[in-house]
């Protein structure tokens, strides 16, 4: 017999990491001295479906939502995510994701971390995703999980909740939310604008086009400060097509979605967040 302590921690992290019973955790660790790995095979020895066998799996499908607040200032999309399409579509998993959205807004959750924890009929989220996993036999996880807060927040989601959309407003408007909102769907922009576009993203793309520039046969030989500037002339035109405010709006490609955004009533978007299933 085992004289090692097992403490509710490692009964919770093995847990965790398997999505097997709380007293069947318990017996592992005990036969197995605590080892942490020894446990896991001796979960898989016993025939239990334990989340370690699937590590290898890709958890490529599930269930994206995105909701607002009742006074539409706090949205929040995440992504349940599962194996297959088949789990993705079943109700059931729809219902189990849904409440955890619902969740989420109503104890005004800020990350995934807080999420995990709430709890949802006396169960906290962490858990009830381990059982779920345990009773499908699938990876599944929240694997995504974003928040915006403005004066007005606008959501959507797109594609049989493939894809959800948080717009972040300094007013309200419910058409305009949904335009940019969907714009931002179909074209899935980086930044509001280009100030928004992150240091490594804008040095990233500075560093391809100039290889680009100095491949190019004709720029053979061309001084470094001529590469240069026109690395800058293809910077702006990455600007142009990756920000928002920037792109030709969808719905009448003769106006970016600035001069939309102006012309609708001079609304201005603080920040958005998209998030897609993969």
């Amino acid at each position: 017999m085992s004289t090692v302590t097992i403490s509710a921690a490692d009964i919770n992290k093995l847990r965790q990491a398997t999505g097997a019973g709380m007293m069947d955790c318990r017996k592992a660790l005990t036969e197995s001295n605590g080892d942490f790995e020894a446990a896991i095979d001796w979960l898989r020895k016993k025939g239990a479906k334990v989340a370690a066998l699937r590590g290898d799996r890709e958890a490529k499908e599930g269930v994206v939502l995105a909701k607002t607040t009742a006074d539409n200032k706090t949205g929040i999309t995440l992504c349940v995510s599962c194996e297959t399409d088949f789990v993705s579509k079943n109700a059931d998993f729809v219902a189990f994701a849904q409440s955890i959205m619902d969740a989420a807004v109503a104890n005004n959750v800020k990350s995934l971390d807080e999420l995990n924890a709430v709890s949802i009929n006396g169960a906290k989220v962490a858990d009830l995703v381990n059982d779920k996993l345990a009773s499908i036999g699938e990876k599944i996880g929240i694997t995504k999980f974003e928040r915006v807060d403005a004066p007005y927040v606008a959501s959507y989601i797109h594609g049989a909740n493939r894809l959800g959309v948080l717009v972040g407003m300094d007013k309200e408007s419910a058409e305009t939310g949904k335009d940019v909102a969907m714009q931002i769907a179909a074209m899935s922009p980086v930044a509001v604008d280009p100030s928004g576009v992150d240091a490594s993203v804008i040095e990233r793309e500075r560093a391809i086009v100039t290889e680009q520039i100095k491949n190019d046969p004709k720029m053979a030989g061309k001084p470094d400060e001529m590469i240069a500037k026109i690395a800058e002339g293809k910077l702006n035109a990455f600007f142009k097509e990756s920000t928002l405010l920037s792109q030709a709006f969808v719905k009448d490609s003769s106006k970016t979605v600035g001069d939309y955004l102006k012309s609708a009533g001079d609304y201005k978007v603080t920040e958005f967040k998209r998030v897609a299933l993969g």
